[in-house]
């Protein structure tokens, strides 16, 4: 009996033993659930978490001390480049300098002479001739507008009413002047020689059937001249700064054509600085839709703002230095 009593002791310490064990393994099995699903929240949450960053990390940084950029321009006037200090300002913490020049010559002298960090004044026809006569390294870094050349007179109303032996005034820079002269052709007022290029002269004309006086004078100068002479080819910058509006041209060009490609105007700076972002994110700004207006608006309508690549750009500049260098040869 007593050895009876004792197997059956035993017999129940195995049981309890055995229901002890199952009960922990189902708490540790009930335990690690959670963890497993932990891991799978955490796992989901993963690419939302490394997106931000990377959209944090994309983000340019905003500098804690402000940062100084000069910028040599050729007119002040309007609301544009006062709009663009102050957005500058508040999304960059920019503090834009602008130097103004009174003669196109002088901004990108000053540029490489490193009296102002970018200029913003010039098309790539006119950049791609100064940096060929002065051997220098300009580059664009930004679009800003297009902006048509058109026929102003303050005496006629068509480019039929002009009387034979008229003055005709046309800017006295290289490509200024070409366009000019281009644009005096397509009016029908004289013929210039084949294959004349972007930089034509006075002396590539070889036809004058109404014998038409053309009076080369500084850009800035050209809607100043207007009682002076019958008519003046006035730039549509200019223009604008002049209280002109495209309408009141007897004739102009077309801004959006492949023709007038040359004749972007740009942000460009010296070529060491052409990846400098602060330069870069200036001239991106250009494009905000405030600034559109705002060069409309100063413009009368005459200026249109055009968002080209820096690299696009480069590339224009590239094939217009190879034209001017084929043709010295």
């Amino acid at each position: 009996m007593k050895k009876h009593a004792v197997l059956a002791s035993l017999l129940l310490i195995l049981i309890v033993g055995v229901l002890s064990a199952c009960g922990s393994n189902k708490a540790a099995s009930n335990t690690a659930a959670p963890a497993k699903s932990d891991n799978k929240t955490a796992a989901n949450a993963s690419p939302s978490a490394a997106n931000t960053a990377a959209e944090q990390s994309a983000a340019p940084d905003k500098p804690a001390e402000p940062v100084k950029v000069k910028i040599g321009v050729s007119g002040t006037d309007g609301e544009t480049w006062p709009l663009l200090k102050k957005k500058a300002k508040e999304q960059l913490n920019v503090d834009i300098e602008l130097v103004e020049f009174s003669d196109y010559t002088l901004p990108n002298l000053a540029l490489a002479n490193k009296e102002v960090d970018v200029n913003s004044f010039q098309h790539l026809a006119f950049l791609s001739q100064f940096n060929i006569e002065h051997n220098l390294n300009i580059v664009p870094i930004g679009s800003t507008v297009v902006s048509p050349l058109g026929l102003y007179s303050k005496k006629y109303k068509d480019v039929s009413q002009i009387p034979d032996g008229s003055k005709i005034a046309i800017p006295n820079d290289p490509a200024n002047q070409g366009r000019g002269l281009l644009v005096l052709q397509a009016a029908g007022l004289l013929k210039l020689k084949d294959n004349v290029g972007l930089y034509g002269t006075p002396d590539d004309i070889v036809d004058n059937p109404h014998k038409l006086k053309i009076v080369p004078v500084v850009a800035q100068q050209t809607p100043r001249v207007l009682p002076d002479v019958a008519a003046s080819i006035i730039n549509g910058g200019i223009a604008g700064q002049a209280g002109l509006k495209l309408s009141d041209a007897i004739f102009h060009d077309d801004p959006l054509s492949e023709t007038t490609r040359p004749y972007l105007n740009v942000f460009a700076t010296r070529v060491e600085d052409k990846d400098n972002e602060t330069y870069r994110a200036i001239a991106k700004l250009y494009q905000d839709p405030e600034i559109i207006e705002s060069v409309k608006k100063d413009s009368n309508g005459g200026s249109v703002v055009i968002d080209v690549p820096a690299e696009t750009l480069q590339g224009e500049l590239d094939k217009l230095e190879g034209e001017i260098k084929a043709a010295k040869k």
